[in-house]
């Protein structure tokens, strides 16, 4: 029995859902990966004023809450870029996923078949551990925050304790 053209799109078009859905969450990423560089930007040119002129902050204090944020804002630099490279191969792998859902009703290989689910899967993994990614990158936000809103670089026990 041969399947209707219809179909056939029906089919391709399930991995281009999650195609789309990476679109999003690549866009928020991206977007964040931006804000994150301009705010190293801005820490660097800060951090060099401040080494021009000593006397806007005699006692380092400014000075050392930026020097401990830029190593921060760097980790999460790499982890904001390693969810970006997951969520990129994960669209690469449900375009070949859709891909072989459209051999397969050219050629009934059982490789082909294989390949529609390792693809399939591989992505959803992908997706899965640029979540996790991300998710880690949010974390560490917090701490990066708590470094700037504090009156002192250490912190404070009664706010959660000095920040990691």
């Amino acid at each position: 029995m041969k399947t209707p053209l219809i179909q056939i799109i029906q089919f391709m078009l399930v991995p281009g859902v999650m195609v789309s859905a990476c679109g999003l969450l690549l866009l928020g990423m991206n977007n964040k990966y931006s804000l994150i560089i301009n705010r190293i930007r801005l820490l660097k040119e800060e951090e060099r004023r401040l080494l021009r002129q000593q006397t806007l902050d005699p006692e380092g204090v400014r000075a050392a809450k930026i020097a401990s944020q830029i190593p921060r804002l760097m980790n999460r630099l790499r982890l904001v870029r390693d969810t970006v490279i997951s969520f990129s191969i994960g669209i690469g792998l449900f375009i070949l996923s859709s891909l072989f859902i459209g051999f397969q009703f050219i050629s009934s290989a059982m490789l082909i078949q294989v390949g529609i689910v390792v693809s399939f899967l591989a992505g959803m993994a992908c997706v899965f551990v640029g979540v996790i990614y991300s998710a880690i990158e949010i974390y560490r936000g917090y701490d990066i925050i708590r470094i700037e809103t504090h009156p002192m670089l250490g912190g404070d026990e009664q706010n959660g304790g000095p920040p990691a």
